[in-house]
Formats: C-alpha cells, sequence, structure tokens
C-alpha cells in the first residue's frame, strides 16, 4: 500500500536510504559514522541508492 502523505513517504525514505553499511559485517550504521558499531572497522560505504530493474 503506498503512502499518500508526503511528510511521512519522506521519512520512510530517509529511514530506508540513508544509512553505511559495514564492508565487513553487513551491519547498518548512521550516516555520520566513521567506524562500525559492532565490529570496530572503519571500512563502511554508503548504501546503494540507485533505482533501476533488477537483473
Amino acid at each position: 500500500m503506498p503512502i499518500a502523505d508526503v511528510t511521512k513517504k519522506q521519512i520512510a525514505q530517509k529511514r530506508r536510504l540513508f544509512f553505511k553499511v559495514c564492508l565487513r559485517c553487513g551491519a547498518r550504521n548512521p550516516l555520520q559514522a566513521d567506524r562500525c558499531r559492532k565490529c570496530k572497522t572503519s571500512d563502511l560505504r554508503l548504501k546503494n541508492r540507485s533505482v533501476g530493474l533488477k537483473k
């Protein structure tokens, strides 16, 4: 069921799309993180937010 309210949609997109992912353990971290919250490594990447067809 799609979300009709614009502000709720923006909040949902922010929670689902804007975070960093650890390359070692795969944990989700906040955008401002420098190190992983679980394994304490600095190997972080941004979540891939590109929209496209799955192959």
